[in-house]
């Protein structure tokens, strides 16, 4: 069968791609439209279309919905193969962005600069070897492959198992379609009482070694904490009299950039360690006046680690910051008093951090009902903002925390520290290992057994994909506590942002991402290896399929 499939996943990918989902836009629907209509012109489907459709997203400022199609089988085990449909912007495209959906073009174009090119790019090109465009790569290269795939099972009579090919919007965004697309997966377990084996992403692959391609067996977490600090207003002049709260956020900014503390370990494997990916003081325009307030997030990727563990983390590092900016100002307060010949005595300061929740519960403490039905009332016009308007939840959380300021007494300097969406678990079939039966804790063991017996090609072991990707929803332990922390901590969990955690648990399966090799994802030169997309992972595909099911 797979020998028989690169002629119809090349023809199905150059289609997909022709549909320019960009993230996060109305563009979208593209991809969700191609989909549809490619099983809904097959014989299978058209006999059974209760086994293929749309799965709305609710509430979504662009009317998307999670895509799937199922061939069902005679037995409960179940396959499901999941892959994202939107790709980023093709901004970096510059003067060939009329030909990033177009691999076979863009290649032409791509001849005529690639003296332009970083070196491995320009020797691939002239290769022959890779098919480069926006979303070949990163995923719509996968997603053709599971298209495909299902299409031929629902060729065989009498398949034992089921398989359900799920496509969603949004992965480079907030995974709204994964979110979605859980409830879906529990929805057709109890319908037709199916029983979940195993969910297999196929994103792209980075090699170390061109000799070894890479299967993870779970995928890296990402918790998103913000920082909220408020300091004490003066002019320029009257340093002493204020406090400065930049001064504040750049020490817990340099104590936990790259810092390895908040960087969890598994066995051979670490989370890379955070970085800030907004920082932004409030004043709209210049004067001689220290800022207010300044608020940034960081992005943590995390392994094995839960809200609540870091954000404990979290909150004494900026406690200790806290306390060192103002023993320093204490010091040069000293030095200047000395120096002006005035009687030395202390600053008024003292360091104070507290996380969204307590804030909110001040806010409530001091002013009841009155701030309960503001309170609500801002929600729901951020919530149409963020629809209608060209808002950010990055801007709308610290306008939310503004917000509740207004309903604080105690105006002293102070931290606030809280969660942003959106938020990743991280999973990994090893942590779970004594959950799942010999066939899938050996499952490294025979795939790549298989794959140096067919191809002569090794494949490297990673407990988890480390580019973030949508299984993190295929599973997830103590989902109680996971809601108890978001709660507290994420002002939009439960109302602008949704996480179904229950119906995680429900469906709660081992994942495996299984590839082609890729390079520079999200880049001009996105590109993956043709060998890889047509040819070797179709038929690893099919085997891991193949030995899960027993068809």
């Amino acid at each position: 069968m797979v020998e028989n499939i690169a002629r119809q996943i090349k023809e199905t990918l150059y289609s997909y791609v022709e549909a320019q989902s960009i993230s996060n836009s109305y563009s979208e629907k593209s991809a969700e439209k191609f989909f549809l209509d490619y099983f809904g012109k097959q014989e299978y489907f058209q006999n059974h279309p209760e086994f293929y459709g749309a799965y709305p997203i609710v509430g979504d400022p662009f009317g998307r919905a999670a895509v799937w199609a199922m061939r069902k089988g005679s037995t409960e085990d179940t396959v499901v193969l999941i892959h994202h449909n939107d790709v980023v912007t093709v901004e970096d495209f510059k003067l060939l962005k009329d030909w990033a959906f177009s691999p076979d073009e863009l290649e032409e174009k791509l001849f005529e600069i690639k003296d332009t090119l970083a070196d491995e790019a320009r020797e691939d090109l002239e290769s022959g070897t890779y098919l480069f465009g926006r979303g070949v790569c990163d995923m719509k290269g996968g997603g053709a492959i599971q298209m495909v795939l299902l299409s031929e099972y629902c060729k065989m009579d009498d398949f034992k198992g089921n398989v359900i090919v799920l496509g969603v919007p949004d992965e480079e965004n907030l995974s709204a379609g994964m979110r979605a697309g859980v409830t879906l997966l529990k929805e057709l377990k109890e319908k037709y009482g199916l029983k979940y084996r195993l969910m297999i992403n196929s994103e792209p692959h980075q090699r170390k070694t061109k000799e070894d391609g890479v299967f993870s067996f779970g995928s890296i977490g990402k918790i998103m904490p913000y920082v909220y600090v408020r300091g004490c207003l003066a002019h320029a002049g009257k340093v002493f009299e204020g406090l400065n709260p930049t001064n504040v956020m750049c020490e817990i900014v340099r104590r936990t950039e790259v810092n390895m503390e908040l960087s969890d370990v598994v066995g051979s494997e670490a989370a890379p360690p955070p970085t800030w990916l907004y920082l932004r003081e409030n004043k709209l325009s210049y004067d001689v006046s220290m800022p207010l307030t300044i608020n940034g997030c960081l992005s943590v990727l995390t392994l094995n680690q839960s809200p609540a563990g870091l954000m404990d983390k979290l909150r004494k590092i900026c406690n200790d910051a806290f306390e060192s900016v103002i023993c320093d100002m204490n010091r040069n307060y000293a030095d200047f008093l000395e120096k002006t010949h005035q009687p030395v005595r202390r600053l008024p300061w003292e360091a104070k951090v507290v996380d969204f929740g307590e804030l909110y519960r001040e806010a409530e403490g001091n002013h009841g009902q009155i701030f309960t039905e503001a309170y609500n009332r801002k929600m729901e016009q951020l919530k149409e903002d963020l629809q209608t308007k060209d808002a950010s939840l990055i801007m709308a959380n610290f306008e939310l925390v503004d917000f509740v300021y207004d309903y604080i007494d105690d105006l002293s300097p102070r931290v606030v520290i809280g969660l942003m969406p959106p938020y990743y678990p991280n999973v990994a079939n090893v942590l779970a290992a004594d959950e799942y039966d010999d066939v899938i804790n050996n499952m490294y063991g025979w795939l790549t057994d298989y794959t140096k017996e067919k191809y002569n090609q090794n494949y490297i072991q990673e407990n988890y994909y480390t580019g973030i990707s949508d299984l993190s929803y295929s599973s997830i332990k103590n989902g109680k506590d996971i809601a108890d922390s978001l709660e507290k901590m994420m002002p939009f969990f439960g109302d602008i942002y949704s996480l179904p955690l229950e119906d995680i648990e429900a469906v709660s399966m081992p994942c495996v991402n299984i590839g082609p090799w890729g390079k520079d994802f999200h880049k001009l030169t996105e590109r993956v290896l043709k060998e890889d997309l047509y040819y070797r992972t179709p038929d690893i595909l099919n085997y891991a399929i193949k030995r899960i099911l027993e068809y």
